[in-house]
């Protein structure tokens, strides 16, 4: 996950129809299949009764400002092991058969986006999403943390906080919570409402009441 701009650019839509595109000659010769190739594996969150209750535990808060966000004040993304930062092992978790470099980049292996569903077989066309975002962290209490600890917000292997998507996908969420955005593949959408609340929980993030009306509408029903 990377954030990015919240309002979508010109080569985020020309990118959206090279993706179709792309997925259209996959599937034509076959290397794209229906079933997923492989399934991207953050640490399993909370279970539905659990992020319930954790929810409700949440401190209810309006969204606070932006103003001193940057994306370099939650440094990411850092060495892990070796030649290895966060970024390049969780495409080695997230992946089936991936191959890395001797600088540790992947070069090769499948990745399976289950916010979308879509297969990839380039490291290219995946983001590492935060599932809470930094800005959203930012707004939600974060605001008041040390640099290390937000760093090691940004980096978090041992919450489901990071996940291996398509970039597209990852760019339109930006930096909504899950009042404005959740993922389109209504499979995914439980797992990924009790791993926010899970991840907001750990970290004593705040929620604002449409956000914390929208978990609950997807929990009751997990």
């Amino acid at each position: 996950m990377s954030r990015h701009a919240a309002v979508p650019s010109a080569k985020f839509y020309a990118r959206r129809i090279a993706v179709g595109a792309s997925a259209a000659a996959l599937a034509a010769t076959g290397l794209l299949t229906t079933a997923p190739t492989a399934l991207a594996s953050p640490p399993p969150p909370v279970d539905a009764g659990t992020a319930r209750t954790y929810l409700a535990q949440l401190t209810v808060a309006a969204e606070g400002s932006s103003d001193g966000y940057s994306r370099e004040k939650f440094p990411h993304w850092i060495t892990q092991s070796g030649a290895c930062n966060t970024r390049e092992v969780v495409l080695k978790r997230d992946g089936t058969n991936v191959e890395q470099d001797s600088k540790c980049a992947a070069v090769k292996g499948s990745w399976y986006s289950e916010y979308d569903g879509a297969t990839w077989t380039n490291a290219a066309d995946l983001d590492i999403d935060h599932m809470v975002p930094l800005a959203e962290a930012w707004r939600s209490g974060a605001k008041g943390w040390t640099t290390a600890d937000r760093q090691a917000f940004a980096n978090d292997l041992t919450r489901p906080q990071l996940i291996a998507v398509t970039d597209n996908v990852n760019q339109a969420k930006s930096d909504k919570d899950p009042a404005e955005w959740l993922p389109s593949r209504a499979a995914y959408k439980c797992t990924y409402a009790q791993m926010w609340v899970h991840v907001k929980h750990y970290w004593k993030l705040t929620v604002d009441q449409a956000e914390k009306t929208a978990l609950e509408g997807v929990l009751k029903n997990c």
